[in-house]
């Protein structure tokens, strides 16, 4: 993924893999469960920091990061699962993961960061 890019942007053009790892998954692989969920977590990351930029408070913008951060973890979770599972070759995985913990990281640091803004302010 390109470095200039925010999480924001990042998780989207992941979902963008992820609806195609599911069109893949279903049309050649034939596999019909494992895609379904990973399309779920890995397309929800982009969903839920799209939904941040509107947040109604700074509370609600934390709580849907950190939704984007839960989604993240458990897309890894599935990637590996895929893996484990020879639905997905090594590289493929590789590729897959290496810019889902990209994001991973982002949305770690961002709310750890918001979470100490939140207790200085306190």
């Amino acid at each position: 993924m390109r470095e200039d890019l925010n999480a924001k942007a990042k998780s989207k053009h992941f979902a963008i893999r992820i609806v195609r790892l599911y069109q893949f998954l279903c049309d050649e692989k034939k596999e019909y469960v494992l895609s379904k969920q990973i399309l779920r977590s890995g397309t929800s990351i982009g969903a839920n920091l799209a939904e941040a930029e509107t947040a109604s408070s700074r509370k609600d913008f934390q709580a849907k990061v950190y939704i984007a951060l839960k989604e993240c973890s458990e897309t890894q979770y599935w990637l590996e699962l895929l893996k484990e599972t020879d639905y997905l070759t090594k590289e493929q995985y590789n590729s897959l993961n290496n810019d889902c913990e990209e994001i991973r990281r982002m949305l770690s640091s961002t709310t750890k960061t918001l979470k100490l803004t939140a207790e200085n302010e306190e």
